[in-house]
């Protein structure tokens, strides 16, 4: 049981700069007993309530230098404090807002909220076992209008798509990694360096970008450029959610359209998901 959606802002200041982190928390716990399910008895129940007050006692004393890091606190926190907690999980999830600039000069306490990827995170323990560490990005739209094709797939009596070497690969992308057991990480530069993976192998060569034969392959050159670039990955899951284009059809109009006016196609749309990891992590 625990407290979802527990969302606020933490605002910090250093003279007159402001940082901003506004975040949404989940906090679950397992008891060591399930008396209050089995019996009524909720002498060990730690109410939801103060679940949330203790998130936000945390947020302001502790502060958020990273999510991962918070996560971490939040868990560390039930551990040492309740001893009939068995198991907390803390997920922490990012408003992506960024400092506004003007005329390239960055304001000292406005912002932008900008819709590039939603950054979240998971801790969960165990009384007595490891502190394990996920973070990721969702909701991260991504497009490219040409390299991407789709040919050579299996065909039978009911297959009428057809094959295109040329097309537009765009969908939404959920991301999401696993450290292993917790350590002293830069959480936040390993968070921005996996993101740069994630954008490279999805576009290839700024000057010339890269062939990309269906979602499923681009799925795992994500997965692979990440597992070779950042050590402290251990497992990547990633799905991508695709949105398919089609070419509107303007004969009738008078004009031909040469892949220049597209509509995209709500539903139903395709899905790729695969998870990749470390043959040692598997082995362990």
């Amino acid at each position: 049981y625990g407290k979802n959606t527990i969302k606020f802002l933490r605002l910090h200041r250093e003279g007159k700069k402001h940082f901003v982190k506004e975040v949404e928390v989940c906090a679950h716990l397992r008891l060591t007993s399930p008396q209050e399910y089995l019996e009524g008895n909720n002498s060990l129940v730690i109410p939801t309530d103060t679940i949330k007050n203790i998130v936000l006692v945390l947020a302001k004393k502790n502060g958020i230098p990273s999510l991962e890091q918070f996560a971490i606190d939040i868990c560390n926190h039930f551990m040492t404090t309740f001893c009939q907690v068995a198991y907390v999980k803390a997920y922490v999830q990012e408003v992506p807002w960024q400092r506004l600039h003007e005329d390239g000069v960055p304001h000292i306490h406005s912002f932008i909220c900008v819709p590039d990827g939603i950054r979240f995170c998971e801790a969960e323990q165990c009384r007595n076992g490891p502190l394990i560490v996920f973070a990721g990005i969702k909701d991260l739209k991504l497009m490219k209008t040409t390299q991407s094709g789709f040919e050579g797939f299996y065909k039978n009596e009911h297959t009428t798509l057809p094959e295109r070497h040329d097309r537009i690969l765009c969908g939404e992308l959920f991301c999401k990694w696993s450290y292993g057991e917790c350590k002293d990480f830069d959480f936040n530069c390993i968070w921005k360096k996996i993101r740069e993976c994630i954008l490279e192998a999805f576009a290839g060569p700024p000057d010339c970008g890269e062939y990309s034969p269906s979602y499923q392959k681009t799925v795992n050159c994500i997965q692979m450029l990440v597992l070779s670039r950042v050590s402290q990955v251990q497992i990547i899951e990633v799905v991508l959610n695709n949105t398919f284009y089609n070419v509107v059809d303007m004969k009738n109009l008078g004009l031909t359209n040469d892949k220049e006016v597209l509509v995209p196609v709500e539903a139903p749309y395709g899905s790729c998901a695969c998870t990749l990891g470390r043959k040692k992590f598997f082995e362990a």
